[in-house]
């Protein structure tokens, strides 16, 4: 019981620290999403170019991060994005030297890895719209572009949706790979809170079951908006 009262609240216990570890992973998991689905978009609508420079390049980039470890991706964004901001500053005449805040440089590299998939999903769900709706839209007169626009997006999300929520309970947890920039998020609090009271398995624990909580929290969500999305479709 001495032990648990060491997740309590207040100044006697790191329960604070891991609840606003827990925020910043949740806040890093968004950003990386937004990120995330810019880089993924950009690069399915380059692989499904006519232009096979276009496609060849979209596609070597994919291989390059899913042949490269996570880990190893965030150590160079940190490192990198340093780097060129400073080098853009001198090549300005700057003499300024800045650091690139550990939030955004984690929610870049995580928001790169999540990118890469998804544009994986974004093409197989662009390709999987049935080509009688795409017919049947050039049929009632709208112009590529419309059809595109207010008819293959639209139902290229139902496809895209069950994956891109799976990858967002992937990216959730990868978020603690953010911990060797020495990010604040979940897994460096427990991890320091442990090594602070000698009690590493009370806090590594502590940290799982809100793991847990955010991914049950996140999976009954994806379940919701897949039935409502199906429910619209049906309609």
């Amino acid at each position: 019981m001495e032990s648990l009262g060491k997740l309590s609240f207040g100044s006697t216990g790191w329960g604070d620290e891991l609840l606003i570890g827990a925020v910043m992973t949740v806040g890093l998991a968004l950003a990386s999403v937004l990120i995330g689905l810019i880089i993924g978009g950009k690069l399915a609508f380059f692989k499904l170019q006519p232009n096979r420079f276009f496609r060849t390049v979209a596609h070597a980039v994919t291989l390059l991060f899913r042949g490269t470890p996570e880990f190893l991706v965030i150590l160079v964004v940190f490192f990198g994005l340093d780097i060129l901001l400073n080098a853009l500053l001198r090549a300005l005449s700057i003499e300024l030297t800045l650091s690139t805040p550990k939030f955004w440089a984690g929610a870049f590299g995580l928001g790169l890895i999540f990118g890469v998939y998804a544009s994986e999903v974004f093409k197989g769900a662009y390709l999987a719209v049935p080509k009688g709706v795409i017919e049947a839209s050039h049929a009632l007169g709208l112009s590529q572009f419309q059809t595109i626009r207010q008819v293959h997006v639209p139902l290229m999300w139902r496809y895209a949706l069950p994956g891109l929520m799976n990858l967002w309970l992937v990216l959730l947890k990868d978020t603690s790979l953010v911990a060797v920039i020495a990010f604040d998020e979940l897994l460096r609090t427990a991890k320091v809170a442990g090594e602070t009271e000698r009690e590493p398995f009370l806090f590594f624990f502590a940290a799982g079951a809100l793991y847990l909580l955010m991914t049950y929290v996140s999976d009954h969500a994806k379940t919701r908006i897949e039935n409502r999305v199906s429910l619209v479709g049906r309609q």
